[in-house]
């Protein structure tokens, strides 16, 4: 038994997440869904990114992005990927690692079309992570796929979710004298029960 208390306290770790992040869309910014998402290429070199996380769901969390772009290229030869999100105004935050899979569905359907006219256009025109001749030929490429789909693109077969299922979480906040609280939930499998154990700052 751990003396989880307060911003720390409850039975479901992904609760807790949403509740965090609730506080911190009031306090931040910008961005309060920003994540590092990391991953590893087929070398084992680590790649890190920012991207935004777009859900928390009960048992998972998602994100959506290019599935021809180097993050997703090495997500989908892993099988996993790990994140960070901090926030500087609450002094928080939380570190997930975990397997990950596609989203690749009438969700992913669903939160393209909440998407702003020009983004869900700009999917579209962007070749993620590859080489770019010039920002004029990126508009250009707008352009074209504008006059091509309209007002109303369908989402593009190769831009969707990744919905990350966790083996272990980590919830941390600011301490006085770099005394910070950690607490990991951590698992074997999905099938397994949490543990929960509070670490040394």
């Amino acid at each position: 038994m751990t003396d989880r208390s307060g911003i720390f306290a409850g039975d479901d770790p992904f609760v807790i997440a949403r509740n965090w992040l609730a506080e911190a869309v009031e306090s931040e910014t910008n961005d309060a869904n920003a994540i590092a998402l990391s991953t590893v290429d087929a070398d084992g070199l680590p790649n890190a990114r920012m991207v935004l996380l777009k859900e928390i769901e009960d048992a998972a969390f998602v994100f959506y992005t290019n599935y021809e772009s180097k993050k997703a290229q090495e997500i989908d030869q892993a099988g996993k990927a790990a994140f960070v999100m901090h926030w500087k105004s609450l002094r928080r935050q939380i570190r997930v690692r975990g397997l990950v899979d596609k989203e690749d569905g009438p969700q992913a359907d669903a939160y393209y079309t909440s998407r702003s006219l020009k983004s869900r256009l700009g999917a579209w025109a962007s070749q993620q992570s590859r080489p770019l001749a010039s920002r004029a030929a990126l508009m250009a490429e707008v352009a074209r796929i504008t006059a091509r789909h309209g007002t109303h693109p369908p989402r593009p077969p190769f831009w969707g979710g990744y919905r990350i299922h966790p083996l272990e979480i980590e919830f941390w906040a600011d301490g006085a004298f770099r005394l910070h609280d950690r607490f990991r939930w951590s698992r074997k499998d999905m099938s397994t029960p949490w543990e929960i154990t509070r670490l040394n700052p």
